[in-house]
């Protein structure tokens, strides 16, 4: 019986690693991500990659404008990225995107018949994002059970997020030893066109201390 799971992937290191443990754990995997406005749009060609490098069944874009909504650093350019930690909710927090993104992916997952959908979100560094943590992906199983065909049918839909206790090195950890090539994502929460990180925002520095700690190489292509 196939085992078929909505992934969403963003191109970055969690999503990849949550994309391959899908895999690891017998899942056919259907990658979703989303062009929401996002100024870092080369993590969208580094979601193409990892993909296809991690051998998703299909990879799906879709498109939404939240950045005619605005009131975030990633998709208002009037609002410089923070290069700095700060106190509290930081700038580049998008407001309800994982919960626009998880509706995305659960409406696709009720027409492809699956009953589980994968993300990456991360509870200790997550910089302090409130639709990243255990209580927000409990709700959104009950808003699923509520808000759906399947879940008012008993068909219940389980939102895995097995990265969620996880340190970034801890990550790192595990997705090298499913054999993915970080190299391949984009982190950075305004890359350039090419995908080459700044090295400076609250993205960057997480990721180049979880390389640090993991004591990996870290492939990332600074500018």
């Amino acid at each position: 019986m196939i085992k078929r799971a909505v992934v969403l992937l963003s191109g970055g290191l969690d999503s990849a690693t949550a994309l391959a443990i899908a895999r690891s754990e017998g899942f056919t995997c259907h990658a979703l991500s989303v062009d929401y406005g996002q100024r870092h749009g080369a993590e969208l060609e580094a979601a193409r990659r990892v993909a296809q490098a991690l051998g998703a069944v299909e990879h799906r874009v879709m498109r939404v404008d939240l950045a005619g909504i605005g009131g975030s650093a990633l998709t208002d350019h009037s609002i410089a990225v923070p290069e700095r930690p700060t106190p509290g909710i930081p700038l580049t927090y998008v407001p309800a995107r994982n919960t626009m993104l998880l509706s995305l992916a659960l409406a696709w997952s009720e027409v492809l018949d699956s009953r589980d959908i994968f993300v990456g979100v991360n509870v200790i560094d997550f910089s302090g994002y409130p639709d990243c943590r255990p209580e927000f992906i409990a709700a959104f199983e009950k808003l699923a059970a509520l808000a759906t065909k399947a879940g008012v049918e008993g068909k219940a839909t389980k939102v895995h997020a097995p990265l969620i206790a996880l340190s970034k090195s801890e990550i790192i950890r595990r997705g090298t030893a499913l054999g993915i090539d970080y190299g391949l994502t984009v982190s950075c929460y305004q890359a350039d066109e090419q995908g080459r990180a700044c090295g400076r925002c609250d993205s960057c520095r997480l990721r180049r201390e979880g390389f640090i700690q993991a004591g990996a190489f870290d492939p990332t292509h600074y500018r």
